[in-house]
């Protein structure tokens, strides 16, 4: 698995070894669905290449998007429904094309005991997604729309690398969890 090599630098390379041998590489297409709400999680993801979005849905079906996921950046999510087999509260899509590598979640546990810095990575996940929450719910309670919009396009710039941003008023009101009339009032105004 040669895309592994970018893990250098991040994991010992006993640890690199047993993830090339006991990972799977898995690719997906913009808008794929790479986990979804009430499904078992039977391997953990980590980014290679390509952005992933995860949801959140609430009792009436409408979902938030509670963060990006990208290069190297793994969901603490589907680390503890793994661990815990248990039903994912979270749908992940693809954002654009994807390819990551799929962790079975037999050896969650193992290399969690056997290499400090797989230890020292899912911390850091747990912490970044964390805060990532932390700081949604700050946008949320205390910015207002049209800052949070502001927040949303250039965090879009950064993912992609480019000041064009390919998305539908709809759908990014759906992600910020308003009404498209909403965002196409903001958007013109801007």
């Amino acid at each position: 698995m040669n895309s592994l090599v970018s893990f250098d630098a991040t994991f010992e390379p006993e640890l690199v070894k047993e993830m090339s041998q006991f990972g799977e590489m898995k690719f997906f297409k913009e808008g794929d669905i790479i986990m979804d709400y009430g499904k078992y999680i039977r391997m953990m993801p980590i980014v290679v290449k390509g952005t992933i979005k995860v949801f959140r849905m609430d009792d009436t079906g409408k979902e938030i998007l509670l963060y990006y996921l990208s290069s190297n950046e793994s969901c603490s999510m589907a680390y503890s429904c793994c661990v815990e087999a248990k039903k994912s509260e979270v749908k992940a899509i693809a954002e654009d094309e994807v390819e990551l590598i799929a962790i079975p979640h037999i050896k969650l546990d193992e290399w969690l005991c056997k290499y400090p810095s797989w230890k020292n990575y899912i911390m850091r996940s747990f912490n970044e997604r964390f805060l990532e929450l932390l700081k949604s719910i700050e946008s949320i309670a205390f910015h207002k729309l049209d800052e949070r919009l502001i927040a949303y396009l250039k965090e879009k710039k950064r993912l992609s690398g480019s000041n064009v941003i390919k998305a539908s008023h709809y759908i990014i009101a759906d992600e910020l969890a308003t009404s498209r009339v909403v965002v196409s009032r903001l958007l013109k105004h801007l």
